[in-house]
């Protein structure tokens, strides 16, 4: 007899197992939703400097002043590093949230600190709310397309996400009137509506005036509430901060910010304002989910906010993102196929491109990589598959050269598509006629 000891259960199981995950049947019904989106699976590709990467959204924070950043942290940590460094409140710094609605009443939000809950990003924002309003198969009315990253959370908690269409004005509210009552006549119940109004991630287009005080209408009229993204407000190019849905619905608005896109994402610190009764939740789901958000990133976001001008940096990220918006636009009117359509965004990271008829961009994004430039297919942004024809550019990032660059390697990946479809035609698209199918109009431009 053997005197080594035999081995466990468990061991014996994953030896005699053929699957990759021996877990698999012991996982929450829930993550059978969890999934790596198309834009972290470029990750590993896109950052290779050989690469023009036109996909990922990091802001350019080069452009910072490093040594005050520095000399606020140093200061931080010489006389504050007792409390910097310690837990904190579940709801955030009270003098962050106070700064906090100073940023908002740019937008013409008028908010009482107490409303206020800080997050771990306006990412954790997201989904807290989703944590304390979804149940399964609740609907989430989104946009088409709609932000990834919000796309996951609703996933991840087993809702029903049904998009509303867009045009280069923004959500069409007479889709948006649609999509409630169909939804209610099938008896399905309505959490919210989720929407990112300026600058739209990824859809770079932005809710016309006339157009917003509709949608709050309708939301209002249906009892529906409204989930405002709204991480890109402060980075119009030609403009000042336009109003807030929040500003003129408090209490059927939930508002999202975030200071990842005006100072630096790295200290991950958004935020949500939300009526009374709501924030009480959001506190209590902040507390089970992290305790409470990070204390020393707070206060670094606070010193930086006391101690520069961080309207002036602001205006100074506008002008450097405009220019490289321009370089986009620019390099997409000299060298695009005819038949490839954009919109012009007023603000923000992103274009949306739209290829020529019968081209897919996620079938012909290895070849892109080959070709060593970078972009997301537009599938990443729909819960249903769609927007094949269409891919977001983010201008944020790369240089103007690099830009100009990187757009002339996808038009030799497009023409070189464009020439096989004319060749061999199309499987796509016999399919697609065969079976009456019509896909939906992705064309923002």
């Amino acid at each position: 007899m053997s005197s080594e000891n035999p081995p466990s259960g468990r061991q014996v199981r994953r030896a005699g197992s053929t699957r990759l995950d021996s877990y698999v049947d012991r996982y929450a019904a829930r993550t059978q939703g969890m999934t790596a989106s198309e834009i972290r699976a470029l990750f590993s590709v896109a950052s290779r400097p050989e690469v023009v990467s036109l996909a990922g959204g990091m802001p350019n924070i080069s452009g910072l002043p490093l040594d005050v950043v520095a000399q606020a942290l140093h200061d931080l940590v010489s006389e504050h590093g007792t409390t910097a460094m310690q837990y904190g409140s579940g709801q955030g710094d009270p003098v962050l949230r106070e700064q906090i609605c100073d940023v908002m009443r740019l937008e013409g939000i008028e908010a009482h600190p107490d409303d206020v809950v800080v997050t771990v990003g306006s990412q954790q924002a997201v989904d807290l709310v989703t944590r304390i309003f979804c149940d399964p198969h609740d609907v989430v009315l989104c946009e088409a397309p709609s932000y990834v990253g919000a796309l996951g959370v609703f996933r991840a908690y087993e809702c029903d996400v049904v998009h509303v269409e867009m045009d280069r004005d923004g959500l069409v509210p007479s889709a948006l009137r649609d999509a409630i009552a169909t939804c209610r006549a099938q008896g399905r119940r309505i959490k919210f509506l989720y929407t990112i109004p300026n600058f739209h991630n990824p859809a770079g287009v932005t809710l016309s005036a006339a157009r917003r005080a509709e949608v709050l209408e309708i939301c209002r009229e249906a009892d529906v509430l409204v989930l405002e993204d709204n991480p890109y407000g402060l980075l119009g190019f030609d403009q000042e901060p336009i109003r807030a849905l929040r500003a003129d619905e408090p209490d059927g608005v939930i508002y999202l910010g975030s200071f990842s896109k005006t100072f630096a994402p790295g200290f991950r610190v958004g935020w949500v304002l939300a009526p009374h009764a709501v924030r009480e939740k959001l506190v209590l789901a902040q507390e089970s989910a992290t305790l409470c958000p990070p204390a020393f990133s707070q206060m670094a976001v606070s010193a930086y906010l006391t101690q520069h001008d961080w309207q002036g940096q602001i205006k100074q990220f506008q002008e450097m993102y405009r220019e490289r918006r321009d370089a986009m636009i620019d390099a997409l009117e000299d060298m695009m196929p005819a038949a490839s359509r954009w919109n012009v965004p007023a603000g923000g990271f992103y274009v949306w491109l739209t290829l020529p008829d019968g081209l897919d961009a996620k079938a012909m994004l290895p070849r892109a990589v080959t070709a060593r430039v970078a972009y997301v297919p537009g599938t990443a942004f729909f819960a249903d598959g769609f927007g094949a024809q269409s891919m977001r550019l983010s201008y944020c990032y790369p240089t103007p050269e690099r830009i100009r660059e990187g757009v002339r390697r996808l038009t030799g990946v497009i023409e070189d598509e464009l020439e096989l479809r004319a060749t061999f035609g199309t499987v796509r698209g016999a399919l697609d006629h065969q079976r009456g199918y019509e896909a939906p109009n992705t064309d923002l431009s």
